[in-house]
């Protein structure tokens, strides 16, 4: 199963987790300090909150897959169709650990195809592996 990615940059963490855990009835499946990420099951949504001064924007939109083979196909697919990607990394952000590749819209959107592969103590983007050219 995949599911779209929605990241929102909030201006106030706790008020944007209590209006989104009572908009979706779902509590967050990960809290840091500025930032959360709902992983709502209907519908099929992972909602990240990033809090920062630029409340109420969007931070980027995102595929989650479930695994890197999946990043790895769909790297390839958007590279074949003529689409600037990235190139696929292993990273470190969002307090995760993930395989990543990243392309930008045509309005600069910036959208992720990921697979969470684990735990992370950052929340800042670090390039574990790949090329060096990770977004986040």
């Amino acid at each position: 199963m995949s599911r779209v990615q929605l990241a929102l940059d909030v201006s106030d963490i706790d008020e944007a987790v209590d209006f989104y855990s009572k908009m979706f009835n779902a509590e967050p499946a990960r809290r840091r300090p500025g930032y959360a990420n709902f992983a709502i099951a209907d519908p099929p949504l992972k909602l990240v909150l990033i809090e920062g001064p630029k409340g109420g924007t969007l931070n980027h939109l995102g595929v989650e897959v479930e695994s890197a083979d999946e990043v790895e196909l769909a790297e390839r697919r958007l590279d074949d169709s003529g689409l600037e990607t990235t190139g696929v990394d292993d990273t470190a952000c969002c307090w995760a650990t993930k395989t990543e590749t990243w392309v930008v819209g045509p309005d600069d959107q910036q959208w992720e195809w990921y697979v969470r592969t684990g735990d992370a103590e950052q929340f800042h983007n670090s390039v574990v592996s790949g090329d060096g050219e990770g977004c986040c």
